[in-house]
């Protein structure tokens, strides 16, 4: 640990993206219990205020403004962080836990059952992944339940590849030999020694995909078919304030700044984790 932290306060980068990525989960953690205003609580004589940092403890003040209904957009902001990030956490476990298992699957049997799940794997990734996405929020109906595992279904597919790739290396490695020798079974083997030898790719490629999951639940949820009102999201904040981008910039500005800090303090630690995890560029510092 002190060795992992050393290294992540040597890189700017890496800390920016660490610090950023903290400060939204607290955000999300702590919204219901910084006295804003609810979410979903309407006021037309407050509608479309613009942001004002004047008596910002004050009650009733809306440091960011106000929407179209009179909404605070801090407290929108933060609550609808909170359904952003437990989609997108949920859906990078469900397709980390599947990707991972059927990869190692793949890479241990080799043979047919490698080449039915490389050739599922091929055909899905040469679909439009938003396309997919769409199609089966529109058949199944959309709820966070439905978006985790609809989200999941995209994201499996990199787990499953580059983990076979890494457990055909690891099979004829001599642990893995002295394993076969002793009478090991074949759960044994791929539960025991080579899931813990994979776990660093899949750390770092389910940081690099919490970022592409938050761009497609935001996606999702702009075209009507991600978390519905009057449950907040980005996405939809995003698509009900399109209308007055012109009259009250501040509906669409900061929603658009909440993604855009979520994702690239996300991309920056995840691609830090994967400089720090490369053991020739560990070697090379």
């Amino acid at each position: 640990m002190r060795s992992f932290l050393s290294a992540l306060f040597r890189s700017r980068a890496g800390l920016f993206g660490f610090v950023l990525v903290l400060l939204f989960i607290a955000g999300a953690l702590l919204a219901p219990y910084l006295g804003l205003p609810s979410p979903t609580r309407s006021s037309l004589a407050s509608r479309m205020v613009a942001p004002t940092w004047s008596g910002i403890f004050s009650p009733g003040a809306h440091p960011l403004g106000t929407d179209e209904l009179g909404r605070d957009i801090l407290s929108r902001i933060l609550h609808g962080s909170r359904t952003t990030l437990l989609i997108a956490a949920g859906a990078v476990i469900l397709g980390g836990v599947l990707g991972t298992l059927l990869g190692i699957v793949a890479g241990y049997y080799r043979g047919m059952v490698d080449r039915v799940l490389m050739r599922i794997v091929d055909i899905q990734l040469a679909l439009p992944l938003m396309l997919l996405a769409l199609l089966v929020v529109a058949a199944i109906g959309p709820s966070t339940q439905n978006l985790v595992v609809v989200l999941a279904l995209t994201s499996w597919l990199r787990y499953a590849r580059i983990i076979r790739g890494q457990v055909l290396a690891l099979r004829e490695r001599e642990f893995i030999l002295s394993a076969h020798a002793i009478g090991a079974g074949t759960w044994r083997i791929m539960i025991k020694h080579l899931l813990p030898n994979v776990m660093t790719p899949v750390l770092v490629i389910a940081t690099l995909e919490l970022a592409r999951i938050i761009i497609m639940d935001a996606a999702l949820s702009f075209l009507g078919m991600g978390v519905q009102p009057p449950s907040p999201s980005w996405g939809r904040m995003l698509a009900d304030g399109r209308v007055y981008i012109t009259t009250a910039w501040w509906i669409v500005t900061f929603p658009g700044l909440a993604i855009l800090f979520t994702v690239l303090s996300v991309n920056l630690l995840g691609d830090w984790l994967r400089d720090y995890f490369d053991p020739k560029l560990r070697s090379a510092r």
